[in-house]
């Protein structure tokens, strides 16, 4: 009877040994960044209280009203965007967080568009960045609104119809209304068009690739074109390179406008026009240089997982206090668009 009782002992005596230094310290900071977290929260939840007694005070007694996607004030552009995850394992840790971080302005701001795509289409989702989305609000990307998560590619778009009865036309016809966007490309995307495929290459990588979404554009056979930024910004000194959002919103502002150089000059941060003093090692166009810090892509990181929280399974948000602004200055990382 002895024996079970020594065991036991023995048990409780190796369960309870003290952490080491080490683990006492991450303890302590996720501990303190949990906490850090529901005061942030906290705080967010008192400011739209306090907006609202406001307004109320103001004479306001209306309640701001929410807007769901494809609202009466909503007008949808038929074509679809599909962002191209297929680089996950080229990129860094960071830059996979910065890339989810422009997911999310993405997306909110085809939500808030007048004028949104009917559809967004993310491809290739594996590895890195989709555990990082699965992190975020307990997976809350799934309850986006007119989103789609393949993890397939963004092939699929054609060889998925070569079962039906047309066969390879049919196959050939979607293929066709397939454009990757990619700055490399010699053609330039003239206008968008209802029932096309716009595909974005998702990948933050510090310029390290050349030709990289071209390339894949060229193996798979499908059209290729760039931005006609240069045509309408002479005045753009740095390397035409941009995030994944301001890309898509660039399009977004060409439908609402039908204008590429209001586009242009709405999305593309000044801080691209200004004539700053290049590396004497950049290349004739002008490197692309890094200007984000550690802090800022934390902070991006904080930021969408609170636009990723503000969405619920109707796609409502507040239209004022909820989200984030999706013309937020990024993170500056180059993308293969």
């Amino acid at each position: 009877m002895d024996q079970p009782v020594t065991v036991q002992a023995e048990e409780i005596s190796i369960t309870s040994q003290p952490l080491s230094k080490k683990a006492q310290k991450r303890a302590a900071k996720a501990a303190r960044l949990q906490e850090q977290k529901a005061e942030r929260r906290a705080r967010e939840k008192e400011a739209k209280k306090r907006k609202r007694r406001e307004r109320a005070e103001a004479g306001d007694a209306e309640p701001r009203k929410r807007r769901k996607m494809g609202g009466f004030d909503q007008t949808s552009f038929a074509a679809q965007v599909v962002i191209d995850l297929g680089f996950d394992d080229m990129m860094t840790d960071k830059e996979v967080t910065s890339l989810t971080s422009q997911l999310a302005y993405t997306y909110s701001a085809n939500r808030r568009s007048s004028t949104p795509f009917t559809s967004l289409l993310f491809t290739s989702l594996n590895g890195r960045t989709k555990a990082r989305l699965d992190a975020i609000n307990d997976a809350g990307y799934k309850r986006w609104t007119n989103t789609q998560w393949w993890e397939e590619g963004y092939d699929r778009i054609w060889t998925s119809k070569s079962d039906s009865c047309a066969g390879d036309e049919d196959m050939d016809a979607h293929r066709a209304s397939v454009v990757y966007l990619t700055a490399d490309s010699e053609e330039e995307l003239v206008e968008l068009k209802e029932g096309e495929v716009y595909v974005i290459g998702g990948i933050c990588d510090h310029n390290r690739y050349k030709n990289l979404c071209l390339d894949k554009a060229k193996t798979a056979s499908i059209r290729h074109a760039r931005l006609p930024i240069g045509r309408y910004i002479a005045s753009l000194t740095t390397r035409k390179v941009l995030t994944v959002n301001q890309v898509f919103e660039i399009l977004l502002k060409w439908v609402e406008t039908r204008d590429w150089e209001q586009a242009f000059w709405s999305i593309i941060p000044q801080r691209k026009f200004q004539n700053k003093p290049t590396n004497l090692d950049a290349s004739p166009e002008g490197e692309h240089v890094r200007e984000g810090k550690d802090q800022e892509d934390q902070e991006d990181a904080d930021e969408a997982e609170l636009v990723a929280s503000n969405e619920n399974g109707d796609g409502e948000a507040d239209d004022q206090d909820g989200g984030v602004s999706s013309s937020r200055p990024q993170p500056v990382l180059s993308v293969a668009y």
